[in-house]
C-alpha cells in the first residue's frame, strides 16, 4: 500500500469501529469480517473478495501499534488542512480545487507541488521510509492470511495433526514468484538500481520515496508471466498439515510463518494465523490446565461416605467421599488434567452434587423421619435473630 492510500482510505471504517478503539475491539472486529468476508466462506463471489483483500488491509495497519501511530498522524495532518491551497476551498471566488492527486507529482499545471523546494512525494517518501535515508524497498511482503479450525474436545486436549486446505493466493506455479514469462527474467530497475526507492538531497535534508519506474520493487519484467500477469501470485487450492498441540486453547491463534500469501514478485511470504475453536465435550470441561467434573452423590453416600469411581480422558480412578461431606466440595484427581508445556499433568477436578430425590417410598419416607428425630436441628440462631429483629 502507498502513502496516498494512507491518505485516502478510512481504514477505521473498513473495520467498522471508532477511532478510539482498542487494540481488542479491532481484533475482534477484523476477525468477524474476515470470516464473513473470507473466500473459502464466498466462492465466486468477487463482492466478497474484496471486502476480505478491504479489511486485510486495514487490519495490517490498525493491526501494528507503530503504523497505526503513523496513519493516524498522517490523517491527523492531512485532515488539518495544512495541504489546502487555499482556505476558501474550491468552489468560492479564488479558490483552488484540491486533489489528493497533487501531494503526489500531479500539479495544477502538470507539475510537482513543493514544500520548501521538495516535493510532497518526497516527504511523505520520507515518512514512510525513516527520516533521513533510502531504505531499500524490495519486492513487498505478502500479506497475513487468517483462518479458523474447529477441534474436538479430546484433539484439543491431546494435541492432533490436521490436513488444513485453504483458498489464498500462491506463489505462481509458472513462475515460480517472479513474475516474468518462463524463458525470461526481470532485469534490475535501470532507475532506482534494484533499491526499490530514489533519494534526493534538499539542501540539509535527504528525502525518498518510492522509485516510480519499478512501484519500488528493485525490478522490472519486460515479458510478463502469462498466468499471473507479472504478479508473481495466483489464487489456488492448498493442503497443509497444521500440528495443534496438546493443551491448545478455546480462542488461542497458532501462528505459522510465512504461510500467508507470497510477496509480489518473489518478495517474502506473509504469515498464516490459525483461530482455534474447540468443541465442547458432553461431560468434562476445562479450567487452563485442568479438566473439571460433576458428579452425583446420594444423601446417604454424603453423610456415610463412599468411594466414587469417575471417568477420565484415558480410563477411570477412584476417589474417597468423607463422611459429612457438603454438596459443592471439590475432590482432585492429580495428574490427570491436560498436559502443561513443561510435560506436567494438569488435575481432574470432581464437583460433588448431592441429589436430593423427588419422590420417596413409605418405608425411606419413614426411616428419613426417624432420622430427623434423632438429629439435632440445623443451627439457624443468627438467621432467627434477624427475623425477630425486621418483625
Amino acid at each position: 500500500m502507498s502513502s496516498q492510500d494512507w491518505i485516502e482510505k478510512d481504514y477505521y471504517a473498513a473495520l467498522g469501529v471508532q477511532k478510539a478503539a482498542s487494540a481488542d475491539e479491532i481484533k475482534k472486529a477484523y476477525r468477524k469480517l474476515a470470516r464473513e468476508s473470507h473466500p473459502d466462506h464466498n466462492p465466486g463471489d468477487a463482492k466478497a473478495e474484496e471486502r476480505f483483500k478491504a479489511v486485510s488491509e486495514a487490519y495490517t495497519v490498525l493491526g501494528d501499534d507503530a503504523k497505526r501511530r503513523e496513519y493516524d498522524e498522517m490523517r491527523s495532518l492531512f485532515g488539518s488542512g495544512a495541504f489546502r491551497r487555499n482556505a476558501r476551498g474550491a468552489g468560492r471566488p479564488g479558490g483552488v480545487p484540491f486533489d489528493v492527486g497533487d501531494l503526489f507529482g500531479g500539479g495544477a499545471a502538470g507539475g510537482e507541488r513543493r514544500f520548501n523546494g521538495a516535493g510532497f512525494q518526497d516527504l511523505f517518501g520520507s515518512i514512510f521510509s525513516g527520516a533521513g535515508g533510502a531504505a531499500s524497498r524490495g519486492p513487498a511482503r505478502g500479506r497475513d492470511v487468517e483462518t479458523e479450525v474447529v477441534l474436538d474436545f479430546d484433539d484439543a486436549v491431546r494435541g492432533v495433526t490436521l490436513p488444513l486446505t485453504l483458498r489464498t493466493p500462491g506463489v505462481c506455479d509458472t513462475c515460480r514468484g517472479n513474475g516474468a514469462k518462463p524463458g525470461t527474467q526481470p532485469r534490475a530497475c535501470p532507475v532506482c538500481h534494484g533499491a526499490g526507492v530514489t533519494t534526493r538531497n534538499q539542501g540539509s535534508f535527504s528525502f525518498s520515496e518510492p522509485c516510480r519506474e519499478c512501484q519500488g520493487v528493485g525490478t522490472v519484467v519486460d515479458e510478463k508471466c502469462p498466468e499471473c500477469q507479472g504478479t508473481g501470485g495466483v489464487t489456488k487450492t492448498r493442503t497443509l498439515n497444521v500440528r495443534f498441540p496438546a493443551g491448545v486453547a478455546d480462542g488461542q491463534r497458532i501462528r505459522l510463518a510465512g504461510r500467508g500469501e507470497p510477496g509480489a514478485r518473489g518478495g517474502p511470504a506473509g504469515d498464516l494465523f490459525v483461530q482455534v475453536k474447540v468443541q465442547p465435550d458432553d461431560l468434562f470441561g476445562r479450567s487452563g490446565e485442568d479438566l473439571t467434573l460433576t458428579a452425583p452423590i446420594t444423601f446417604a453416600e454424603a453423610v456415610l461416605g463412599t468411594d466414587l469411581r469417575v471417568p477420565t480422558l484415558d480410563g477411570a480412578v477412584t476417589l474417597r467421599v468423607p463422611p459429612g461431606t457438603p454438596s459443592g466440595r471439590v475432590l482432585r484427581a492429580r495428574g490427570k488434567g491436560v498436559v502443561r508445556t513443561d510435560g506436567r499433568a494438569g488435575d481432574l477436578l470432581v464437583t460433588l452434587e448431592v441429589v436430593v430425590p423427588a419422590k420417596l417410598s413409605e418405608e425411606a419416607r419413614a426411616a428419613l423421619e426417624t432420622f430427623v428425630a434423632q438429629t439435632p436441628p440445623a443451627a439457624r440462631e443468627h438467621l432467627d435473630a434477624r427475623v425477630r429483629r425486621v418483625s
